[in-house]
Formats: C-alpha cells, sequence, structure tokens
C-alpha cells in the first residue's frame, strides 16, 4: 500500500493530502472563495497567485496532520489535467520539485477520475463496475466505471454543467456566488411544485427522439429567467417567491439526473451508482436519487460533504491505486486544460 502526498489546485481551492490507499493520513483544503465571490465566479490570474501562496503552508500542515515525515511518503500527486491551467501549474511544479527533492515517483492525476474515487474513502471495499454520476461546476458526466483507469464516458451535458446553471440561477436571483449551496438552503423552505420548468432534453438526429443519457441545462436557465423576468412584472422585485423559485429550479435538475442515471445503471445492468463532484453534496439530488434507486433496487453512494467539493484526499486515493499498480507519470508530463477520461492511461508510464 503507497503512501502519497497529493496536491490538487486545478480551480480555485488549495488542497493537500495525504493518503494510505484508501485512508486519509491528513486533508488540508484553502479555500478561495471570499477571494472570487466579488467576482461572481473564478477569476484564473487570481487563483493562480493564490495557490501559489498557500501550497507551502498546506504542504506542511498535510504532513504534520499525518504525523509523517517525507521518509514515510512513497510518492507525489498533482492533478494535471482537467482545469484552469496557471492553477494546475502551481500544484504541479510543487509536486515535481518535492518529487526530485525528496527521491520520490510522481504521478499526475486526472481530476474527474478523483471525483471518481472520492466515493472510495467513504467505502474502501467498493469495487468495480458500477456507475459514476459525476456533477460539478464544470462537469456532468455519466462514467461507466469498469476498472483503476478503465472508464468510458456514456452521457454528458451537451451545455451548462449542472454547478454551472447553479451559478447562474443564483446569481439571476442575486442570491451571491456560489450558488449550490445558497439555493439547496433556501429551496428547503420553498414548494417545488409552486413553478412547472422544462428538464431539457438532447434530440437525437432524424427525429429519432431524446438521447437517453445526455443533459441539457440552457433551457432551464432561460426558463428560470423568463418565469423571474413575468414574476417581477406581476408582483414587483421585493415580492419575488424566491425559496418557491430555488425549490422548483432544483427539484427539476434533481429529476433530470436521477432519471439519465438511473437509467443508464439498469441499460448496463449495474447494481450501483456513485455519485461524485461539488453537487454531489446538495440535499435534493441525494433524495431523489436514493429514493429512485431504493424503487429499483440499486445501491447508491455519496461521498462525505467534505469530498464533494475539490480536495487532494480523492486525488490521493487516484494516484495509491495506480501506484500500487506500478503506475507512474514522467516529469515532463504537462498540465491540460482539457482531457477525457477515458485518456487516463496516457498519463502514466508502467514500470
Amino acid at each position: 500500500m503507497g503512501t502519497i502526498l497529493a496536491i490538487e489546485s486545478s480551480c480555485d481551492d488549495t488542497s493537500v493530502a495525504v493518503v494510505r490507499d484508501r485512508t486519509v493520513l491528513g486533508n488540508v483544503v484553502a479555500s478561495q472563495i471570499k477571494l472570487h465571490e466579488t467576482y461572481g465566479g473564478v477569476v484564473p490570474e487570481l487563483a493562480s497567485r493564490q495557490h501559489l501562496e498557500m501550497v507551502n503552508p498546506c504542504i506542511d500542515k498535510a504532513l504534520e496532520e499525518s504525523g509523517l515525515g517525507w521518509d514515510g511518503i512513497d510518492a507525489i500527486a498533482s492533478t494535471v489535467t482537467p482545469g484552469l491551467v496557471g492553477s494546475l501549474m502551481v500544484g504541479v511544479m510543487a509536486g515535481k520539485t518535492l518529487a526530485m527533492v525528496h527521491n520520490k515517483p510522481f504521478l499526475g492525476v486526472h481530476h474527474l477520475e478523483g471525483h471518481v474515487f472520492a466515493s472510495y474513502l467513504a467505502q474502501p471495499h467498493l469495487k468495480p463496475p458500477f456507475l459514476c454520476l459525476l456533477v460539478s461546476g464544470g462537469h456532468t458526466s455519466l462514467i461507466h466505471v469498469k476498472g483503476c483507469g478503465n472508464y468510458e464516458n456514456i452521457g454528458s451535458t451537451r451545455d451548462d454543467a449542472a454547478g454551472e446553471a447553479f451559478d447562474k440561477v443564483a446569481r439571476l436571483l442575486n442570491l451571491g456566488y456560489p450558488g449550490g449551496p445558497i439555493i439547496d438552503k433556501l429551496a428547503k423552505e420553498g414548494n417545488p411544485q409552486a413553478f412547472k420548468l422544462p428538464e431539457g432534453r438532447v434530440s437525437l438526429p432524424n427525429n429519432q427522439g431524446f438521447h437517453p443519457y445526455d443533459s441539457s441545462f440552457s433551457g432551464l436557465k432561460t426558463a428560470v429567467l423568463r418565469l423571474v423576468t413575468k414574476l417581477k412584472e406581476e408582483m414587483g422585485e421585493e415580492n419575488l417567491p424566491i425559496a418557491d423559485l430555488c425549490a422548483s429550479f432544483q427539484i427539476t435538475v434533481a429529476k433530470a439526473l436521477t432519471k439519465r442515471a438511473v437509467r443508464a445503471c439498469l441499460d448496463l445492468g449495474l447494481d450501483t451508482i456513485a455519485v461524485g463532484g461539488g453537487v454531489a453534496a446538495n440535499s435534493g439530488l441525494r433524495d431523489c436519487l436514493q429514493s429512485a434507486c431504493q424503487e429499483h433496487g440499486l445501491t447508491v453512494y455519496f461521498p462525505p460533504l467534505k469530498y464533494c467539493t475539490d480536495n487532494a484526499a480523492m486525488i490521493g486515493c487516484a494516484a495509491a491505486e495506480h501506484f500500487n499498480n506500478q503506475g507512474r507519470s514522467p516529469l515532463n508530463i504537462e498540465v491540460s486544460s482539457r482531457m477525457s477520461i477515458e485518456r487516463v492511461g496516457e498519463l502514466y508510464l508502467q514500470s
């Protein structure tokens, strides 16, 4: 079992963890929410600078939490793709430097594979094959997990990711950033049946119906905009039923994701759905998916809330699996803003 020091810096959180196999020995996350909330979203240049400032303190604190010295670390891992290039470079350069200074192997980890492995942190006996519903601010995917490094993306969003839709609707309602937690909180006070909103379906060519697994949220976002405009004209901005709007929007997203995930799981002959990404923390999605899985005899796993958003523990867990399978990355590996999870194998040299 390899003990990995992992660095995650793909977007706006600086995180360092020490992971042994599927056990977290230390995990530190330095959030940048306060830095970016003024702008209503992540400013890449500011994110990169903040990573540069926080990465060394996070490394020191994660090691302290683990109770280990460098002699107890078997390898160094960093997220290399996908993400903001400037942010990724900070974590990768820090990881490569540590690998060279301490004479350790280096592993470049795919960020989405990290989200797949987040479920292993709470369910260490989870084994492929299973379906992963990955829902975050930048990604909405249905991934057939066949084994470590062996993935098939069978469904994705054609436009906005689910988390992105939450942020945009929150901005429309002047609720602040990030939108997901705020909408989730307000939705608990509202009526999810107050407004009927479109699910958002993706048409197949030649009038062959709709894609069974792909999602679309741009139409839903536009529908909320039109509804809010209409309600403002009828009752005034100060009287908007914000809680009802949040609840109606959230249940529409939750039902759309649940329907696609359950159908994909059944079609593939699988019995387990593991959910990853920031939207996995959403209570509406959790309730909807748990209810549907119970109805169809399926098992669903959600990561603990602290492992839903970006964190280095999930990166370390994925790296440990590859390390135990003799996976190593070359020190000249480059960061990339985009890479399909199906190409994970390209990140490693088998030794």
